[in-house]
């Protein structure tokens, strides 16, 4: 029998709560972004009258049939309204369709694609708050920053004021035993740390984006304080 929303959600909540509680954290600390790219509207839909509030999408072109249907019913600025988050890679040539609808930045992971964010942030009269993405495990598959790169990059993003950096992001292999994911999280943890302590940014650099529907206690006791949960919560639905 497959499982409810309802659930899933009971499951996925008594998952965190256990990971918290072996790391000594507060629940609180830890939110959760509704990965809804693999789903309909309506189950997107679903997802926010569970008070699901934070979506995550990666693409404009699939997105783009749910943000419009959403916002419409909604309407900006409403108690109900969505808080979108852009988490894949986004080309330049996309920026306009994106900034200004999603809140949440998860991918910034070179100098050209802030500059486009930052002018278009500058046209708009907002400023993006960013994670930057930063390759730790070293795929060739995976976009983002080598970690070496990550203290020039940081100190180069201070010239684009359309901008704030608030945290780091990453993607670690899928495993087959989650626990194996410890190391690329406990990195992109210390990186934060690092940066913390020597980066004009250092009191906004404060989140880490890591952890998805495989690997999220993990990256939970190892400090994710948004995790990017999509099959596991809302399902998949196939085309």
């Amino acid at each position: 029998m497959s499982l409810t929303f309802e659930d899933r959600i009971l499951l996925v909540e008594d998952r965190i709560a256990r990971a918290c509680e072996r790391s000594g954290r507060s629940r609180d600390d830890v939110q959760i972004i509704a990965v809804t790219k693999y789903v309909s509207l309506d189950t997107t839909k679903a997802a926010l009258a569970h008070c699901f509030r934070q979506l995550g999408e990666n693409r404009w072109q699939d997105a783009q049939e749910k943000w419009e249907a959403i916002t419409e019913n909604t309407g900006s600025g409403t108690d109900d309204q969505p808080v979108w988050h852009f988490i894949g890679s986004l080309q330049s040539n996309k920026v306009k369709d994106v900034i200004g609808k999603f809140t949440y930045m998860h991918s910034l992971d070179r100098l050209s694609l802030a500059e486009t964010i930052d002018k278009r942030a500058k046209q708009l009269g907002i400023v993006v708050p960013c994670f930057i993405q930063v390759n730790v495990s070293g795929e060739g598959t995976k976009q983002g920053l080598a970690p070496q790169e990550l203290p020039l990059f940081v100190e180069q993003l201070a010239r684009f004021k359309g901008i704030t950096p608030i945290g780091l992001m990453t993607m670690a292999p899928y495993e087959a035993e989650p626990e194996q994911t410890r190391p690329v999280f406990k990195a992109l943890r210390e990186l934060r740390d690092e940066i913390q302590s020597s980066s004009e940014y250092g009191h906004t650099i404060t989140h880490l984006s890591m952890g998805m529907s495989n690997d999220f206690d993990v990256a939970i006791e190892e400090g994710a304080t948004w995790i990017r949960l999509g099959t596991i919560l809302v399902g998949k639905e196939e085309e």
